[in-house]
């Protein structure tokens, strides 16, 4: 391997948890980013602030009833998360990493739909003459939270399993808990306050993985045997493509399918329902995953 396809490697969280899409196409051109933006003295956290107002803009082109406006909405998003990737790989080639950092990177994504959920709703609106598309954008976007909180979670639990530095992200929730109550009062104790409510929801949808980490936790503490971690991780990967329909890849390209065909009432319907399904196929498969492990 040369020495730049060790630094690429390096600049990511791990080669199990992406995605086809990610590896041929998005990381490989975050990378690149990433390098040349290295030394110059931009941070990871500017770079996610710019991907939120790229993101934010999609919602007003996908507004539009137009093919024109449409395929520039697309082509802003595919932007926004090479943004999404450049943020997170510059983070670990330079080693400027936060705890806000990455709670802000969570929300850029939900910023980015809930723009395109109110941009479908106010196109629907203005189409068939009706508000009503508004209540299916609040049960899209719910949804669309729950499940990329989960993801995330799943995620990084694998990342733990591979090894701690990996898996320095995954937080208990007295972790949190102590974390925000020794934080000063301000913008970053607000950030984590509500990182706080999203770690809770990941632990209560999820108590035969919680059990199996208390029973790890007791009966081997920080370090838990290699054959177990190798175990764990195997099983874990056999579920990756179900959870990969779940992530940023897996909802958009059905998304960009629809907007292009102009029917957008029907991604409200692939995400409310479909989604949803996929979701609670993943939850009951990772949670008799986790019981196997007592």
């Amino acid at each position: 391997m040369s020495e730049l396809d060790k630094e690429y490697e390096a600049s990511l969280k791990s080669i199990e948890t992406e995605n086809k899409i990610d590896r041929i196409f998005y990381r490989p051109i975050g990378f690149r980013i990433a390098r040349m933006l290295r030394g110059t003295g931009v941070t990871p956290n500017m770079i996610t602030v710019i991907s939120i107002f790229v993101g934010a803009a999609v919602g007003f082109m996908f507004y539009h009833d137009n093919l024109t406006y449409n395929i520039c909405g697309i082509l802003l998003l595919v932007f926004a998360n090479i943004l999404d990737c450049v943020d997170g790989q510059l983070a670990r080639l330079t080693g400027i990493k936060s705890a806000i950092g990455r709670i802000l990177d969570g929300f850029a994504g939900d910023i980015w739909f809930a723009s395109i959920y109110i941009g479908f709703a106010l196109r629907l609106s203005h189409n068939y003459g009706t508000d009503w598309f508004f209540a299916l954008a609040v049960l899209s976007g719910l949804s669309h939270l729950v499940q990329a909180n989960i993801t995330d979670y799943y995620k990084t639990l694998h990342l733990y399993f591979i090894s701690k530095d990996k898996g320095a992200e995954f937080q208990s929730l007295e972790q949190v808990e102590a974390k925000h109550k020794e934080m000063k009062y301000g913008v970053n104790k607000f950030f984590y306050f509500l990182y706080r409510w999203y770690t809770m929801l990941q632990v209560k949808a999820t108590p035969t993985l919680q059990k199996m980490l208390r029973d790890l936790h007791a009966r081997y503490g920080d370090d838990i045997p290699e054959n177990i971690r190798v175990d764990f991780r195997k099983q874990s990967c056999h579920l990756m493509r179900y959870i990969d329909l779940l992530t940023f890849n897996g909802r958009t390209m059905v998304m960009f399918v629809i907007v292009l065909t102009g029917q957008v009432w029907a991604y409200y319907l692939y995400e409310i329902i479909v989604l949803n399904i996929v979701l609670a196929v993943v939850m009951r498969k990772h949670e008799k995953m986790c019981a196997s492990f007592f």
